[in-house]
């Protein structure tokens, strides 16, 4: 990852649009070989900045949750690293989780592209020596204003 993202951090996001506008920051400063987990419950907001993510990096289409096909890839604009997008939440019944992403028959070569799990929390830290772990907290801020359409996002790099 480049560095003009920050390693920790955390930021209150008011609405779906500040999150995919924060996916847009991440994702600009992202790099093939990059892994990022997205963690929250169902609801956070987690497609939401993987929408953004892919608008930084390039990324044309629809991006939508892969919760029905476990994985989604969509190709980066201008040669710009393809973008993994990963339900994990599926695959983490499985008895050997270094093969889990790799059985899941994609064209592109992990490691040329960026990884998105939503879910990812207990799989990808078996599987990547390194990756951003990003937390989207929604209960918080409907606790303290059950109007509110805002997030707590908090985000920590792990590895070398």
């Amino acid at each position: 990852m480049k560095d003009t993202f920050p390693e920790t951090g955390s930021v209150r996001l008011e609405t779906a649009e500040e999150t995919r506008g924060f996916g847009r920051t991440l994702g600009e400063a992202l790099e093939a070989g990059d892994v990022v987990i997205l963690d929250g419950p169902l609801g956070a907001g987690k497609t939401t900045m993987t929408q953004g993510i892919a608008a930084g990096m390039g990324v044309r289409g629809r991006v939508t949750s892969p919760t029905f096909v476990i994985a989604r890839e969509h190709r980066g604009g201008s040669g710009g690293p393809t973008l993994v997008h990963v339900d994990a939440y599926r695959l983490l019944d499985g008895a050997d989780p270094e093969g889990a992403l790799d059985s899941l028959d994609l064209e592109t070569e992990l490691g040329d592209a960026v990884v998105i799990a939503e879910w990812g929390g207990g799989l990808v830290e078996q599987i990547a020596d390194r990756y951003l772990l990003i937390t989207l907290d929604r209960t918080t801020a409907v606790e303290e204003d059950p109007d509110s359409e805002a997030r707590y996002v908090s985000w920590e790099s792990h590895g070398g």
